[in-house]
């Protein structure tokens, strides 16, 4: 039995080697996550930013290898980036078991966002190269999920995990060997199958030659880069301050850690089902999904409910879990083939860039505009996706928002 691709099929064991992959993306940080209260009395002598700097690092590296990672797409064999990067990934969980030191940490959470990030657009790349059309579409909504469920899965995980021994969480950081093995199948289908291009690239390549002799059209690609970024950021907003909105009301950490859970299992949702919902909404994918999350912060904002705030945060992933894959999916279409993953790997550096500054720029326009409330960061929020949804509004007929 072969997989439908729109072109050439691939056999299941190719395709359980890119999903695989997609799971890859959400492991760098998680195993650190469970520790940080710890490592104030493992490492006495460490500081708050040695500390804070084992979270912050690997996003940080991740954004510039993923950029490196797609430039050399180009230049360098697909299936040998893709090894190297996983070969880096799983060293760094064999040193992070042996490590003993802050430093060593900290060094290692450098080989970590090295080794993440190269591999981090291959996983989108490999399903632009085999997939065309409805099929492409469909694949990058099960990668979306895919990676949301190693999330929720792999957090509970470590945090079980970590009950033990505190180095025992990053084991996690092995599966690259899993993926690693499966991608010996790889070769023989990247060899008979030529990159994909959808109908609609078909005209725009023969006309446009090489899209200006770059490969990739920027005109497009920013305003693509630039909302991905924006909704990525206010989704963050919401991630990293649930836990407060919780604790200012009285409830526990575990009632944190659950309505945290199901936001992350709302963005994994509507990848099962994503090219059904692009043709039920239409031109209006991405307003229906801004509109969704506002309603997930007005929820949260108006409420001392737990379930009602949970419900909330299930919008906003909701919301978020139907435009993050759409995107990925555009972005196939401003660049010619053999510039898929250059291009990709612009968009999806703003994943991470969006989660470093998040944070910073919170607490900067809390710090100018006078905020002390728990609160302020959903208001915050709000005026982002209103900004975004009027964006929508104004630029319904562009290429932005065809989807």
């Amino acid at each position: 039995m072969k997989i439908k691709t729109g072109q050439t099929p691939i056999l299941p064991a190719t395709l359980l080697s890119i999903w695989s992959i997609s799971a890859l993306n959400a492991l760098p940080g998680l195993a650190v996550s469970p520790i940080l209260g710890q490592m104030s009395s493992l490492f006495p002598q460490a500081s708050r930013l040695s500390i804070e700097m084992l979270t912050t690092l690997p996003s940080l590296l991740i954004i510039p290898f993923i950029l490196l990672s797609g430039r050399l797409t180009a230049r360098v064999d697909m299936l040998v980036l893709l090894r190297a990067g996983l070969i880096i990934f799983a060293l760094s969980g064999v040193l992070y078991l042996l490590a003993d030191a802050m430093w060593q940490l900290i060094a290692v959470s450098v080989l970590l966002g090295a080794g993440a990030g190269l591999i981090v657009p291959l996983s989108t790349g490999l399903i632009s190269y085999f997939f065309t059309g409805e099929y492409r579409t469909k694949q990058f909504g099960l990668s979306s999920a895919i990676t949301n469920l190693t999330l929720v899965i792999v957090t509970a995980v470590t945090g079980y995990l970590a009950e033990f021994n505190w180095h025992l969480p990053f084991v996690v950081y092995l599966l690259p060997l899993v993926s690693l093995l499966l991608t010996g199948r790889l070769r023989k289908d990247l060899a008979d199958t030529r990159p994909g291009i959808q109908p609609d690239m078909r005209s725009e390549v023969s006309h446009n030659g090489d899209y200006g002799g770059r490969g990739i059209d920027f005109r497009r690609l920013v305003p693509l880069m630039l909302f991905y970024g924006v909704i990525t950021f206010l989704t963050m907003t919401v991630v990293l301050n649930v836990p407060f909105v919780l604790e200012m009301r009285g409830d526990s950490s575990e009632k944190s850690g659950i309505v945290i859970s199901l936001l992350f299992l709302a963005i994994m949702a509507p990848g099962f089902i994503l090219p059904q919902i692009i043709r039920f909404c239409g031109p209006a994918t991405k307003l229906w999904s801004l509109l969704l999350m506002l309603v997930g912060l007005i929820l949260i904002l108006n409420t001392t409910s737990v379930a009602v705030i949970a419900l909330g945060a299930i919008c906003v992933g909701l919301g978020y879990g139907v435009m993050q894959p759409a995107i990925y999916d555009q972005t196939t279409a401003v660049a010619s083939p053999h510039r898929v993953t250059m291009a990709l790997a612009w968009v999806m550096s703003m994943n991470y860039v969006a989660i470093v500054v998040c944070p910073l720029i919170i607490d900067a326009l809390q710090y100018a505009m006078r905020l002390r409330s728990t609160l302020s960061p959903f208001y915050i929020a709000v005026a982002g996706i209103v900004g975004c949804i009027i964006w929508a509004c104004l630029q319904r007929h562009k290429p932005l928002f065809d989807k």
